[in-house]
């Protein structure tokens, strides 16, 4: 069975796993993503791809920024200030002499759900990755939504106040991402702490306020989900990121969706909302899915 080099570089960290076409995991471990110039970069990912050259069929790599995925070029490259305008799997492949793939992030995420995770029945649906950022991708007759420029999806600059247009914080991903939670915690409770949101769910089991918080954060998110639905006309919307492991965040979404609905007035057909099967690992699997599709 084939073997294959598979990375999620962040803007932090580069994940990245030996993988086989079966999805096992044959080792895994990461390294600091470079900051400084691009020649450092290519050269830790020929560090990398020389510990598996002689045994892998090639490499697939989550990145983030715009990327035309059947390229491999990026227009951006997101935290990696360095990559602009650039073919990055040609450059790479100069290195690393091997077929190469490389996808956006989230719509990596969003492989990895539509190949082997809770989309893998739909036609037309919805990913929403609750992040630092909000990551999204759209789903369109079983295949990865990109758009005319690559960017469709990217619900994290959704405004949502007309009267502040500028202001991050009404932004999806300002409203909804993960410093939106602890704002909506520090509301309720008067306070300036923040609370990442492990401890918020902890907190949630006895305190009635921080639940209360948690309600209106998910309404929010909810309402954001309507609004693509009611364009998009979704099957299936599936929820991700670190908070998404809590159950309780997918009954007060749904919750507050079928409220949404209940009151708009119209007959609105509800897609079902569901927590992603792949999590820590969703960029590798995407990713991977992503190349299969591409050289197989």
């Amino acid at each position: 069975m084939k073997e294959y080099l598979v990375l999620d570089v962040g803007g932090s960290a580069i994940k990245y796993g030996l993988i086989k076409e079966d999805l096992t995991i044959i080792e895994k471990s990461s390294i600091p993503t470079p900051l400084d110039n691009l020649e450092n970069f290519i050269e830790t990912i020929g560090r990398i791809y020389d510990k598996y050259a002689d045994q892998i069929s090639g490499m697939a790599l989550s990145m983030p920024g715009i990327i035309d995925p059947e390229k491999g070029y990026q227009y951006t490259g997101g935290a990696l200030e360095y990559i602009s305008n650039l073919h990055t799997s040609e450059v790479l492949k100069k290195r690393c002499p091997t077929n190469i793939s490389i996808g956006n992030d989230a719509k990596c995420a969003a492989n990895a759900e539509l190949g082997f995770g809770v989309l893998q029945d739909i036609s037309d649906g919805a990913v929403v990755i609750l992040g630092s950022g909000i990551g999204g991708c759209l789903i369109k007759d079983h295949k990865v939504h990109t758009g005319k420029h690559f960017s469709a999806g990217e619900f994290s600059f959704v405004k949502t106040n007309m009267y502040e247009p500028f202001n991050f914080h009404y932004t999806w991903a300002g409203r909804t991402g993960i410093s939106g939670l602890s704002k909506r915690v520090q509301e309720e409770l008067n306070i300036s702490e923040k609370y990442n949101g492990i401890e918020i769910f902890e907190m949630a089991k006895t305190d009635e306020r921080v639940l209360n918080a948690i309600n209106k954060f998910s309404l929010e998110v909810a309402l954001q989900i309507y609004n693509v639905h009611v364009i998009f006309d979704c099957e299936k919307v599936a929820i991700g990121g670190g908070i998404s492991v809590q159950p309780l965040l997918i009954d007060l979404i749904n919750k507050n969706f079928n409220m949404i609905v209940k009151s708009s007035g119209f007959d609105i057909p509800k897609p079902e909302i569901v927590t992603c099967k792949y999590f820590n690992d969703a960029n590798l699997i995407g990713a991977l899915y992503q190349h299969l599709q591409m050289f197989n």
